[in-house]
Formats: structure tokens, sequence, C-alpha cells
């Protein structure tokens, strides 16, 4: 696009004159927005506020904003366009997992794990009433990458989600915990249903809509992906970006070919490349999530070879034992087999955590998504 464009001409060409959903546009397509209305450039930041700050569900709510400009916005067809917390079901440790209607009736999931309250203060935290969380969140319908050890995978590929349903996840689950950004420590993990970077442009807008309208900093925020090689590379050269995570599952390619079918196209090697060109910030590492399966990955002599693949890198392990769930045929690992592989990492020299699984009962943990609809203890949010 031509720096010489007016913010009208730009407007237009984008197809913004329709209506539609407002959440989800940038402060620039907003700003492009109210000028082609007439009004003020300071509505615009009414108009941003409302959406992204105050976090309102229906333009009528944006009381900043004139009665005349709200109806005007309304007869045009615009809409906040928020997508829907359907239903919930709560784990016997606190985490809660949506499904969320989305506007043409598809649905994800997406998962608040809470992470302490007012008595688990830690240095920094703001006193009585802090909530520390992380939200998980989806990018696609679905997964086109078939990990052969996740119930996501069952699904097939729908579709793509846009900005808006991505960073809209996120509002809607703050909303309903009463979550006030700059008091609250909120992390987000885009580790729910799909590949973030088989659908990279409209992640990357999400991401930059949470931080430069919502204010959720990047440090704050990490994607999880399978592998796409070309797109790690693309990730390393953006100015605003989440922490990295690689799931990686296997220290060799013949076990990773085996449950993750996208290592024909980009091996161990490849990936590893890719990702050493990824600049950290100070204290920043790059993490390698592996998933634990019995029998399969979780031998001494995978240990050794995790190390010699990480050796000299700037990485730290986060080691997952696997979730089970109906018709995916793998085991879990032994707590021997998966206290002797953490230790062999930790002793090797690369820091490692098992990680606690949150929502198991309710197949909220990792590798569970599957838009339940029918399984015990599924509430109808607002029934």
């Amino acid at each position: 696009m031509s720096c010489q464009l007016e913010a009208v001409d730009w407007y237009v060409m984008t197809g913004l004159g329709n209506g539609g959903a407002l959440f989800g546009l940038s402060g620039a397509e907003l700003r492009a927005l109210v000028e082609d209305m007439g009004e003020r450039p300071f509505r615009a930041k009414q108009l941003i506020d409302g959406l992204y700050k105050q976090r309102v569900g229906a333009v009528e709510e944006i009381t900043t904003l004139p009665i005349a400009v709200r109806e005007r916005l309304a007869a045009e067809g615009w809409v906040v366009g928020l997508p829907e917390l359907a239903q919930t079901a709560k784990s016997v440790d606190g985490t809660e997992r949506y499904l969320v209607r989305l506007a043409d009736g598809e649905t994800v999931e997406t998962v608040w794990m809470p992470g302490g309250d007012g008595a688990e203060l830690q240095e920094g935290d703001e006193g009585p009433g802090y909530k520390r969380a992380t939200i998980c969140v989806s990018s696609q319908v679905g997964c086109a990458v078939n990990c052969q050890f996740c119930l996501t995978a069952k699904l097939g590929m729908r579709r793509n989600l846009t900005a808006g349903e991505i960073a809209g996840q996120v509002t809607a689950v703050l909303n309903r915990q009463g979550i006030v950004i700059g008091k609250d420590r909120i992390n987000l993990v885009f580790m729910g249903m799909g590949e973030p970077f088989l659908n990279y442009d409209s992640f990357m807008d999400a991401v930059r809509l949470l931080v430069n309208e919502m204010g959720i900093p990047a440090s704050r925020m990490t994607v999880s992906t399978s592998g796409i090689e070309p797109a790690i590379r693309r990730f390393a050269l953006e100015p605003i970006r989440p922490n990295l995570a690689l799931s990686l599952n296997a220290s060799n390619d013949v076990v990773r070919e085996s449950i993750m079918p996208i290592t024909r196209k980009w091996d161990i090697e490849a990936l590893l490349d890719a990702v050493k060109s990824v600049p950290l910030r100070r204290q920043e590492y790059v993490t390698f999530e592996y998933v634990l399966l019995g029998g399969v990955n979780d031998q001494p002599e995978h240990a050794r070879e995790v190390l010699a693949l990480l050796k000299g890198m700037q990485a730290k392990v986060n080691l997952i034992v696997w979730n089970p769930g109906p018709g995916v045929a793998y085991e879990q690992p032994s707590q021997e087999a998966a206290d002797a592989f953490h230790k062999m990492l930790v002793v090797g020299g690369v820091p490692a955590f098992t990680r606690r699984p949150r929502g198991r009962d309710i197949y909220a943990a990792c590798g569970q998504l599957k838009r339940t609809v029918e399984e015990p203890g599924l509430v109808t949010i607002g029934a």
C-alpha cells in the first residue's frame, strides 16, 4: 500500500464501508472508518477505547460516543462482534473450558487456567483481589497437522479464525472473569485448537491488537508451533512477537515422523536451524514442548538425544505427560520413566519442567480440545 494514499482511500480499498464486526479492526482501520464518517479524529480514540479497553459487547454501550454516531454505526451494519461463550465445564482444579461460538455457528474451545489469588501473592503483585491466570487460545477451527496423540487432529481442518475471533476469545474470557489489564497478571498461550503458523497473518494481527490496543505485553504471550519452518523464520523478523515454543515431542526424525507426520516436510534439523534465527530478548528462552508417550519417546536414549539436539541453545524443555482421550492409542509413561527423563535433562544442563496437567477431567488439558458438546458437567452459559 502506497504511503501517499489518504486514509479514506485506503478505507474504501479495504472494503470497510459494508459494515461487519468492529472488534478485530486495527487502530488504523478504525481511524479510517471514523474519518470516512466525517467525524473528528478524537472519536476514533473513543471507539478504540470502547472496543479494546472497556471491552464493550455492543455499539450502544460505547457511551463516550454521541448517540447519533452510535446509531449511524448500527444503521450501516456495524456490530462489536465478539465471539460468544456458549458452554463451560469446570475442573476440580479450577480450570474452565469454554465452547466458543463464532458468528457463522462454528465453535472452538478456549481454556481459563487460574494460577493464583490473593492468598498466593508474589513480589510485585498488586494486593488483595489480584488474579494470576493463563488463557489458552485457539487459532483455527480444527487442525490440519494431524499429530497422532492429539484429539483436535480428529476434527480435521474446517477453517482459519480471523484476528478478531482469536483476540475475541481472550476478551470474552477476560470479561467473564472480571480481569483488569494492568492490574491482574494474565498470560496468553496460543496452544489451543489449530496451528497458529498455518494461520500466520491473522494470528499476528491478533497479537498486535492484544498488544497495541488492549495493552497485554507480548512478553506475557507464548505461541506453540508444530514446526512450520518458513513461518518460524518470518516470525524471527517480527518487531512485536510472543515467546516461541516448538512442539518437539521426539528426539529423532524417525520417532517424530511416526507421531507428527509434518516432520516429512520439515525435519528436526531444519526446525532447529529456523529456531536459532529468532533473536531472543534478555532472559528469554525458546521452549521445547515434549509430550511423553509411554514406550515411544520416554526412554533414557531419547533423553540423551534431546540433550544433544539442544546443546548450546538458550532453551528449556516442558515435559507433558500425555493426556489420554477416546480413540487415541497411546499410553502414559510410568511415573518412574517421566521422573528419570526429567532428571537426565536437568543433570545434562537443560532446564526442564514437568507440566502439571490442568483440566484433564474435563478434556481441557494439552491435546484434549475437541469441541466437546455432550460431556457430563457442561453448563450452558446464560441459561
